[in-house]
C-alpha cells in the first residue's frame, strides 16, 4: 500500500528549461519509490511525448493531456475522446479565424496547417510536426492545441459546455472535452487504484495546474510559477532550474 501520492507537472516543473530532468529530481523520485510513495506525472503533454522522461525517471503512472488520457502502472486506465462532429466544427471555426489546430492522441499528433506560431511552438518543444488536416477524421482524438495568441474568449463562448480551454503558453490553448482537467485524471487514478485515503501532493507552475492544486491536499508551486498558482500553494519551492523538486519533497519529509 502506498503511503502517499505525488503528482508532477512536467514543463517548468519536473523538467528544466532545456526539457531535461535534473539529477537531483531523478534521485528524489527514486527515494520516493523506496519510501513507498507513488510518483505520477500530470501534464498537458500526451504519452508519446514523454516516454523518454517516464523511462528516465522510472515513473509509469501518468495523467496526460490535462486528464484526457490516464495510465496507472503502465496500463491504460481512462480516456476522454472528442466527438468527430465537434472536431469538424472547431476545425472549420479555427480555419475561419486563420488559427491552426494540433490534433492529439496518446500515440501521435498532426497539424491542420503550419504557421509562424506552430513553427515556434514545436521548435521550442524540440518536436517535428506534420500537417494532416484530416488526421482527426480517422483517429481517436482526446486533446487539441488551439493556436490563438490573444485570448480564449471567442472559443470559450462558442464551445461552452462542449470544450474546455486553458492557456498553455503565449501561443496556444490546451483544449479538452468539457469538464476534463488534470483534476479529473487525478480522480480517476485515486479512485480506480483505491488510493483515495492516502495523502496527496502536487508540484506545478502554470494555469493548467490550478485544477490539480485544488484536487490534492498539499499543492506545491515552483519558484518560477505563475502568481495565481503560487497563491494557491501550501509551499513555494525553488524554481525548476535550482532543485525545486528535491527541496519541496524534503520540506514535507517525503524523502
Amino acid at each position: 500500500m502506498y503511503q502517499a501520492v505525488v503528482f508532477f507537472d512536467l514543463d517548468g516543473t519536473l523538467m528544466r528549461d532545456d526539457k531535461t530532468v535534473a539529477p537531483s529530481s531523478i534521485q528524489a523520485i527514486q527515494q520516493l519509490k523506496a519510501n513507498h510513495i507513488l510518483p505520477v506525472i500530470a501534464t498537458g503533454r500526451n504519452v508519446f511525448e514523454v516516454r523518454d522522461i517516464m523511462q528516465q525517471t522510472g515513473i509509469d503512472s501518468i495523467v496526460s493531456a490535462n486528464g484526457s488520457y490516464v495510465a496507472y502502472q503502465g496500463h491504460f486506465l481512462s480516456a476522454h475522446e472528442l466527438d468527430k462532429d465537434l472536431l469538424a466544427d472547431v476545425t472549420h471555426f479555427a480555419n475561419r479565424q486563420q488559427h491552426a489546430l494540433a490534433y492529439y492522441n496518446n500515440a501521435g499528433f498532426a497539424l491542420s496547417h503550419r504557421d509562424a506560431l506552430t513553427v515556434d511552438n514545436y521548435q521550442t518543444l524540440h518536436q517535428t510536426a506534420t500537417v494532416d488536416p484530416q488526421f482527426y477524421q480517422h483517429r481517436h482524438i482526446n486533446f487539441l492545441l488551439t493556436f490563438d495568441p490573444l485570448n480564449a474568449s471567442q472559443y470559450a463562448r462558442r464551445y461552452r459546455g462542449r470544450l474546455h480551454f486553458v492557456r498553455n503558453n503565449p501561443r496556444a490553448l490546451d483544449t479538452m472535452q468539457w469538464g476534463v482537467s488534470k483534476a479529473v485524471g487525478i480522480r480517476d487514478i485515486l479512485t480506480k487504484a483505491h488510493l483515495t485515503t492516502v495523502p496527496t501532493y502536487a508540484f506545478g507552475d502554470q494555469l493548467n495546474d490550478i485544477e490539480m492544486f485544488r484536487m490534492v491536499q498539499t499543492p506545491i508551486a515552483m519558484g518560477n510559477g505563475h502568481p495565481r498558482v503560487k497563491r494557491l500553494a501550501a509551499y513555494v519551492t525553488a524554481d525548476n532550474m535550482h532543485d525545486g523538486i528535491a527541496q519541496g519533497l524534503k520540506h514535507f519529509d517525503l524523502i
